[in-house]
């Protein structure tokens, strides 16, 4: 019962990506699953029910044999009120009182925090402990909460409203809000755009992205000076990129290639080596006039 009334209903602040769908997370020893691809894949697939840095709210517990079920914003599964199950019957068959909306799509999930062979005795404060990779119980703000998720450099440069080349643009928009001015264009067959913060005769930030990713910052002082940064300067691991194994994949014989029209491939590569096997039959040539030997098919 302490359980209950210390998270029922309670705001909390998110650390973790929560999916939309009827599949949510499971917390055991500290290590979420699934996480990674696969946690990236179902979020790309149905959609996120929260990001680090939301607010959302328990909706529901249940506390089971080894498991103690976490619902939040309402759950996965959209819930009927008990007066929309009320149905009148007459000539014209069964009716709803008040019908739900067919077309609803409930935004919630869940986390089960899994437990070994039963559920321990635990206070309100040991289960908050229990459930810090997912909900942030302590955070004053959605920008707190959302900084706590982030490596320590990212987490100094937001703070002190800088770009670093290799952020993303929810990191961008954190630190130094939403640009006045956007541009799109094209380097070639790279597209990108371009954030562009400041006026003169302040200093003027030039953001560039490809995809999600800032590749470039360009400050244009007050003084006349152009500061240029293109080297990463953060590495932020993307879930959805599987690590490689040190055996290079080859590529099939008529494979699809990723090299532009024209582009030579690149000798050293492993893809690019011919193939251990037989050598090819030659084909037959046409005899000697004065041969008899007849000519195979």
């Amino acid at each position: 019962m302490d359980l209950i009334r210390a998270f029922n209903a309670e705001l909390v602040y998110i650390r973790s990506p929560f999916p939309m769908g009827k599949k949510g997370l499971m917390l055991k020893d500290g290590k979420l699953s699934p996480a990674g691809g696969e946690l990236e894949q179902m979020i790309a697939m149905w959609g996120p029910a929260a990001k680090p840095g939301d607010q959302a709210r328990i909706s529901g517990i249940i506390i089971k044999d080894k498991s103690i079920h976490f619902e939040i914003n309402g759950g996965p599964v959209k819930k009927q009120k008990w007066y929309q199950r009320i149905q009148v019957g007459g000539s014209g068959g069964m009716t709803s009182v008040a019908p739900s909306d067919p077309n609803a799509n409930p935004r919630g999930s869940y986390v089960d925090l899994v437990f070994d062979k039963y559920v321990p005795e635990l206070g309100p404060q040991q289960l908050k402990d229990l459930l810090r990779p997912v909900f942030d119980f302590n955070a004053k703000s959605a920008v707190e909460a959302y900084l706590d998720t982030l490596p320590p450099k990212v987490r100094d440069a937001i703070k002190g409203h800088h770009v670093l080349v290799g952020m993303n643009r929810e990191m961008v928009t954190t630190s130094k809000g939403r640009p006045p001015k956007k541009t799109r264009e094209k380097d070639g067959e790279t597209e990108y755009e371009e954030w562009i913060y400041g006026d003169p005769p302040q200093d003027v930030d030039f953001v560039r992205f490809v995809a999600d990713e800032v590749v470039r910052v360009e400050t244009m002082k007050v003084d006349g000076e152009k500061l240029v940064r293109t080297e990463k300067e953060v590495n932020i691991e993307s879930p959805t990129v599987a690590k490689t194994t040190s055996e290079p994949a080859v590529r099939p014989p008529g494979a699809p290639s990723l090299r532009r029209p024209g582009e030579e491939p690149d000798p050293s590569s492993p893809t690019n080596k011919p193939a251990s096997g037989p050598a090819p039959m030659p084909r037959p040539t046409s005899p000697d006039p004065g041969s008899q030997s007849p000519v195979p098919n």
